[in-house]
């Protein structure tokens, strides 16, 4: 085992751990928010266990989870719209853990592999990553002002 499964490790208990308890506890509310989590603590695991097994494949599968995790988000937000009205989610430190958890790893990543395409990728899972779950958590949050449902 190397620093990279490990921290994947760490990243992944957790992450699970918050997500698990947000998803079997509490209102619809909690329960959206940590569907959101599980996806901002999966992608930087992802990424940290395709550089400890030296797996570029795994970054693909990091990259489609940080592009469909937020949307499915976005999904569920839009179909419990009704649920989640009467009790107005907030997590915004949550959100910015997450999100500085992601910026992080994407940091420590793109020093150890160094200038390229690799690292290209890695900076765009980052920015979909980090945009992607704030923009769900805002929409979790009561949406942004002056859009309107239809």
């Amino acid at each position: 085992m190397n620093g990279w499964i490990l921290a994947a490790t760490v990243v992944l208990g957790g992450g699970g751990a918050a997500a698990l308890w947000g998803v079997t506890t509490g209102p619809p509310a909690r329960r959206v928010i940590a569907q959101n989590l599980t996806t901002s603590a999966v992608c930087p695991a992802l990424l940290l266990l395709a550089q400890g097994y030296g797996r570029p494949a795994y970054v693909d599968l990091a990259l489609l989870l940080a592009l469909l995790g937020p949307v499915g988000t976005l999904v569920f937000a839009r179909l419990l719209s009704d649920d989640l009205a009467g009790e107005p989610a907030s997590a915004w430190g949550l959100t910015w853990s997450a999100a500085a958890l992601g910026a992080a790893v994407v940091v420590a990543l793109c020093a150890a592999v160094g200038p390229g395409r690799a690292m290209v990728k890695l900076l765009v899972t980052g920015a979909l990553l980090i945009g992607g779950n704030l923009i769900a958590s805002r929409a979790l949050t009561g949406g942004f002002q002056g859009v309107r449902g239809g």
